[in-house]
């Protein structure tokens, strides 16, 4: 908790250590994560709308709104969890800088609209799909810059 109070590490190897090793471990959850949805759900209009709205001519089946919804659960928890660690360190070692309030600002709208956007699109148009696409894949690279920031600065000390 102390460095919540002073930004300054040099005093704490061990707390620059675990700085360091939560940005690489959060950074490396937003990359899987991009996997896991490629995996899961694609990455491009015609297989995501495939899984929601499903397929006659393929056999596929429309995804079931319960797991629709414990999916954009789960995806929001995780969001929370992981956006809110990255941007307070982001924010301890750049709060000089008016970049990061566009930067966190940008990262929280792209966390709250591709969930909101994938709920939108079962219920409505494909016009979504493509906004989830946009949202979920700038959170993600949006949080790997900024851990790749915070590694940089601490790295370079």
């Amino acid at each position: 908790m102390k460095f919540l109070i002073s930004k300054e590490l040099e005093y704490s190897s061990l707390l620059k250590n675990l700085i360091i090793s939560v940005s690489i471990l959060l950074s490396l959850y937003l990359l899987f994560d991009i996997i896991l949805h490629y995996i899961v759900w694609g990455m491009d209009i015609v297989s995501i709308s495939n899984t929601l709205y499903g397929n006659e001519e393929e056999f596929i089946e429309a995804l079931l709104l319960d797991t629709l919804l414990l999916q954009i659960h789960s995806d929001l928890f995780m969001n929370i969890i992981t956006l809110m660690i990255l941007s307070s360190i982001y924010i301890r070692y750049f709060s000089q800088n008016t970049f990061t309030k566009i930067l966190v600002h940008l990262l929280f709208l792209s966390g709250i609209l591709a969930p909101i956007s994938l709920l939108i699109a079962y219920f409505s148009a494909v016009i979504f799909i493509y906004i989830w696409i946009f949202a979920f894949i700038g959170e993600h690279l949006l949080g790997i810059f900024m851990a790749l920031r915070i590694l940089k600065k601490l790295l370079n000390k």
